[in-house]
């Protein structure tokens, strides 16, 4: 047993009340071993006797049938921090039944990220059960991209019930508010109703819930990060220098938040004229790699800027439905494909 064999199974110990790993939440400060002696050193926000009797049994139960362990040790270190979680509210019944939750994001506005994300989910939706949640209060794009103009209904228990179109669940603030209201609101109600999204949400058996979060690293992203256990998180940029510099930001945050990120999706790498196919570079080239490398994660696909892609966003049809053929679509397959096999 050496360090990472040790970390990796402590991920399979949630912090009671959430879904999310100790280790995820940052909670694991130290890890010794000596002969057959293992110390563990988890810090944490709660005086709860409960809490630290069931961390500490789990732990021990873990390690139960592993020959090279003989002794387990957990010591507590009670210290304040805003990464790790205070006294918790139960995690959501309404997402166990999620298998991965996959967070859209990117450092700025303008790249295209909700046609990334409606699109990826379209794809994936062909062979597994999805969900695609628009969590951008302030500008939600799901019901343009989507093609929904209804509410959603509420049960008896006042549970959404996620709209279904385009063989996914759906549901966006925008269906909630109406699209055209704007939304005056100060950071913690954002973070009430992202809480709310999970809590309220009846998404039932789900293979892949797709979030679209809003872009830049606010309430809601941190919101996301410190309740939710996020499989992990694909970055969409454009080439150029500017749209890298703000994903370099949004990329380290869910590093500090130890959220793992999956890759990195390049969009409007360039044009294709609709007219003659040649393909011109609209930005300067090669951010996307930069970043890639930086962070050591795959570029997971390369999308070009095209006519029909922005004309299916704004008529509601993903584009890889209606035009499932094209050089676009295999790429978003491709995109899918890499995703659901490292997951």
């Amino acid at each position: 047993m050496n360090k990472d064999s040790v970390l990796k199974l402590l991920k399979k110990i949630k912090y009671p009340g959430f879904s999310r790993d100790i280790v995820s939440f940052g909670l694991v400060k130290e890890i010794n071993i000596i002969d057959k002696s293992l110390m563990i050193s988890l810090q944490i926000t709660t005086s709860n006797p409960d809490h630290k009797l069931k961390l500490e049994n789990d732990i021990k139960l873990v390690f139960s049938d592993i020959n090279e362990i003989n002794n387990v040790s957990v010591k507590f270190i009670e210290q304040q921090s805003q990464n790790s979680p205070n006294e918790p509210k139960s995690f959501p019944e309404n997402l166990k039944n999620v298998k991965q939750i996959i967070a859209i994001a990117s450092g700025k506005g303008g790249v295209g990220k909700s046609t990334i994300a409606i699109n990826l989910a379209a794809t994936l939706a062909k062979n597994y059960s999805v969900g695609l949640l628009d969590l951008d209060i302030y500008g939600p794009s799901l019901p343009m991209v989507a093609g929904v103009n209804q509410t959603p209904q509420i049960t008896e228990e006042k549970k959404l019930i996620p709209i279904k179109k385009h063989n996914m669940k759906l549901m966006s603030f925008g269906f909630v508010s109406g699209n055209d209201a704007p939304t005056i609101w100060r950071g913690p109600m954002v973070s009430r109703m992202t809480q709310q999204f999970f809590d309220d949400v009846l998404w039932g058996e789900l293979d892949f819930l797709i979030l679209d979060l809003p872009p830049g690293t606010g309430d809601i992203q941190l919101t996301l990060v410190q309740k939710i256990a996020i499989t992990g998180a694909v970055i969409v940029t454009t080439p150029q220098d500017l749209a890298v510099l703000d994903v370099k930001k949004g990329a380290d945050m869910f590093k500090k938040v130890n959220t793992p990120v999956l890759g990195i999706i390049e969009n409007m790498v360039h044009f294709i004229c609709p007219h003659c196919n040649k393909t011109s570079d609209i930005f300067s080239t090669g951010g996307g790699e930069t970043e890639s490398k930086r962070l050591n994660v795959p570029i997971l696909g390369k999308i070009p800027l095209s006519p029909e892609l922005v004309d299916s966003s704004d008529s509601g049809l993903p584009y890889v439905l209606k035009y499932n053929q094209s050089n676009i679509a295999k790429e978003f397959i491709s995109i899918a494909d890499t995703l659901s096999k490292k997951l």
